[in-house]
């Protein structure tokens, strides 16, 4: 395995690249998203993801834009990710894209997301026709999906439509999601894990603090780096700057083969916050 750092990327099926870690924002609405936007980046994060439902589009993207501004450095160092809240027909999944890309204020979306498959087949079509366009026309780098399960991606390959990048789901030692992975990495879609850190349901696990004490590590950076080298690309938020830069400080150290086996032992189909991927 190559020796993995924070400024670490992984090549897209498209050739974009996205690094490999990056800073969620669910529940950071408004105002309360900017100082930990900003934290993240301060901290060494070059990959924020935001969507049409947190309704923080217009935060991250300024705290984006100012700290561009104070570092110097051009937008191109920065991989910005929002996904569309619902999915509709075509005319209205542009305007909301322009929408998005306006709130932000950035030149343009590197990566854009399709936030669940609700709304049936013809909704999905039509949702990513307008997407596939929107990336055409420049507005969008490099486009994906969100929380697809098996019969949504099939559909899409059946189809012998232009396919996601990136399948977002919930991805984690108590949610291992092995029909969804292993369909995903047989057609070179990448995985983010929308909740890498269980949002705190298993720290106190036996499997996770006695790993946790193993390598001086937190549980947090523990199922993070388990994230990490099952090639997923895990996004974690926090408010706190603290944890905010604990949570990068994964690069000096790695858990065994077996160790990350046992972590996938653990599955439990663990829920925690919502479960679309058997939608029709």
């Amino acid at each position: 395995m190559a020796q993995l750092t924070l400024e670490s990327k992984l090549k897209l099926r498209d050739g974009n690249e996205i690094p490999i870690l990056g800073f969620g924002t669910y529940e950071l609405e408004g105002q309360d998203a900017t100082n930990p936007v900003k934290a993240a980046l301060e901290a060494g994060y070059r990959h924020i993801d935001s969507a049409e439902w947190y309704y923080n589009e217009k935060e991250c993207g300024a705290a984006i834009r100012a700290f561009l501004s104070e570092a110097d450095l051009p937008r191109s160092s920065i991989f910005f990710t929002t996904k569309l809240q619902s999915n509709g027909k075509y005319d209205t999944v542009k305007a909301t894209i322009d929408r998005s890309l306006k709130a932000c204020g950035l030149e343009y979306i590197d990566l854009y997301l399709l936030h669940s498959p609700l709304g049936g087949p013809e909704l999905r079509r039509e949702s990513w026709r307008a997407v596939c366009d929107a990336k055409k026309e420049g507005k969008l780098k490099s486009i994906g999906v969100s929380n697809f399960g098996v019969k949504h991606l099939q559909e899409m390959i059946e189809a012998g439509v232009e396919l996601p990048v990136i399948n977002q789901v919930d991805l984690h030692p108590f949610m291992t999601r092995t029909d969804i992975v292993e369909v995903c990495k047989a057609h070179d879609i990448a995985l983010e894990a929308w909740g890498p850190l269980v949002r705190g349901e298993r720290f106190r696990h036996p499997s996770i603090t006695r790993l946790a004490k193993q390598y001086s590590k937190t549980p947090a950076q523990v199922l993070l780096r388990y994230s990490l080298q099952k090639g997923y690309i895990p996004l974690p938020k926090s408010k706190s700057p603290e944890r905010i830069r604990s949570n990068t400080e994964i690069f000096d150290f790695a858990l065994t083969k077996e160790e990350v086996a046992h972590l996938d032992s653990l599955d439990e189909y663990l829920v925690t916050d919502w479960d679309v991927t058997t939608r029709p």
